[in-house]
């Protein structure tokens, strides 16, 4: 695999995807090793000059108005990542603390933040060997960003705190010690470079929207089996329908569901059946699905703002002279757009669990046997995953309360308004997962009673139910069907299903 150069400017979501997921390797470009090497000659030449400059011989918060004596300033940068190693609770997984380095990484290539070249490059080293710093998930405000859990990360850059290598959980210094790096020993304003930032956040969000993405293209699809399962018809989906409300997302959602009705057998078997309109969960699919589309394209851009910018605080400017006390560490871009994406996506799960609804309900599914059971009152089909789905969109109503609309002050008063975005980043994880859950039993459910009609759907809906059934068989008698679910999760995550409608020649975007 080719090696990604970081230089601060130019990362892609998709680079980002392949060093977290796929463990690529990175190295400095040249350009950001020369701005690294002078943005550190004029930190070196303001602390000579004795210069006052917060974070550089200030203490930090609160404490910005103590001056530090020169003896104390190495001293007091390794006292700002212990006092600030304060988050609880489960570790982000090794995905996520790949994405989180990454990002530290590239904020520091811009050559701004005042860090020696020496200190970048050992951070570039452990991603490329595999030590993971263990960062505890919860206890940051989003305030000056992410700063208790990029402590987390920093410890181990200086040999303590844990960290994951080799699959195995240890001491950082051992992790070190195993990976041949040798710890940093942390100079002026290397402390307050590696822990302020939004870079947590940023991370987070970033892996949680690549998967969005995936799981709108396949929720177009999974929409379609239902629909055609249920002998729905696609009038509702007609270009001119939807022309006249032209919003990009709901155009895109409506024609990739005209592509995937395109040519069904089971279609044609029922065109005549005076059916005039459906339910809203089937014709106002484009509607719903469009409007999280637009939704994920708002955040996609805040997105890619955010991989690329400077968000550490002092900056430094090194070519006008310049050190800059500014707010660039704060999380509200990030926190508002992380919770109208856990909003937007909560809404792709509450239809699709109505849509699961009308083929399992007598009243409602056409002909389909009640809860498309095999033997209806002895068997029970699929009566319960219903529940689950409901459950799982009903925790997805509290979640998507939006944390961005809350504020603790801390450091007595100094930091008087926080974004809380890490909590929107976290509340967005477990979403995500909620919204792959009642996708992957709606996909289970749409099968099944595709497979009730006995005459065969569209080519690629038939190919995308084939997949399921290698994983998933059909439901005959009962059985027990977590692990039938799981398997239906697993499948939706992987990114099989997403690899045969870009496949299919039909542009299912």
């Amino acid at each position: 695999m080719q090696v990604l150069m970081i230089d601060g400017n130019s990362l892609s979501l998709k680079q980002l995807e392949q060093v977290a997921r796929n463990e690529a390797q990175i190295a400095l470009s040249p350009e950001s090793q020369e701005k690294v090497i002078k943005c550190r000659a004029y930190v070196d030449k303001v602390i000579e000059n004795g210069d006052v400059v917060y974070g550089l011989t200030t203490g930090f918060g609160k404490f910005s108005t103590v001056t530090v004596p020169r003896e104390h300033i190495a001293e007091l940068q390794v006292n700002l990542i212990r006092s600030h190693s304060v988050n609880v609770g489960e570790p982000y997984d090794r995905e996520q603390t790949r994405a989180i380095m990454l990002l530290r990484i590239n904020v520091l290539a811009k050559g701004h933040s005042g860090i020696r070249p020496e200190t970048l490059q050992t951070l570039v080293d452990m991603l490329n060997r595999g030590v993971h710093p263990v960062i505890p998930m919860r206890g940051s405000v989003g305030a000056s960003g992410d700063l208790s859990p990029l402590s987390h990360l920093a410890l181990v850059l200086i040999g303590e705190g844990e960290a994951e290598y080799q699959g195995e959980r240890m001491s950082g210094a051992l992790a070190m010690q195993k990976a041949g790096i040798t710890p940093v020993t942390l100079q002026a304003k290397e402390g307050l470079a590696l822990n302020n930032g939004t870079q947590v956040m940023a991370a987070l969000g970033a892996l949680s929207l690549l998967e969005v993405e995936r799981l709108l293209q396949l929720a177009d699809a999974v929409a379609s089996m239902s629909i055609d399962s249920l002998k729905g018809t696609p009038r509702a989906f007609d270009e001119l329908v939807h022309n006249l409300r032209p919003h990009p997302g709901q155009i895109a959602s409506a024609a990739n569901i005209r592509k995937l009705l395109a040519g069904s057998p089971l279609r044609e078997s029922h065109r005549d059946c005076g059916n005039v309109q459906d339910a809203y969960s089937l014709r106002c699919t484009p509607q719903v699905h469009g409007s999280v589309r637009d939704a994920v394209s708002y955040v996609r851009s805040v997105l890619e703002i955010e991989l690329n910018s400077a968000t550490d605080n002092p900056l430094i400017f090194a070519d006008e002279g310049k050190v800059i006390s500014g707010g660039n560490f704060h999380g509200e871009p990030l926190a508002i757009a992380l919770d109208t994406l856990a909003i937007a996506i909560s809404e792709l799960a509450s239809i699709s669990e109505r849509r699961v609804e009308q083929m399992l309900n007598p009243a409602l599914n056409r002909g389909l046997n009640a809860f498309l059971a095999n033997r209806p009152g002895i068997d029970s089909g699929y009566m319960i995953a219903q529940l689950t789905a409901a459950s799982l969109v009903s925790e997805n109503k509290v979640l998507a309360h939006p944390a961005s609309v809350d504020s603790i002050p801390t450091s007595a008063n100094q930091e008087d308004h926080v974004s809380m975005g890490s909590v929107s980043a976290i509340k967005l994880l477990q979403v995500t997962r909620n919204v792959r859950t009642v996708l992957a039993i709606e996909l289970m459910i749409a099968a099944s009673a595709l497979d009730q009609r006995e005459i065969a759907s569209s080519s690629v809906l038939e190919e995308i139910k084939a997949a399921l059934r290698e994983a998933v068989e059909p439901l005959g008698k009962d059985r027990i069907l977590y692990t039938d679910i799981n398997k239906s999760v697993e499948l939706v995550g992987s990114g099989v299903l997403n690899t045969i409608l870009t496949e299919s020649g039909l542009e299912i975007i």
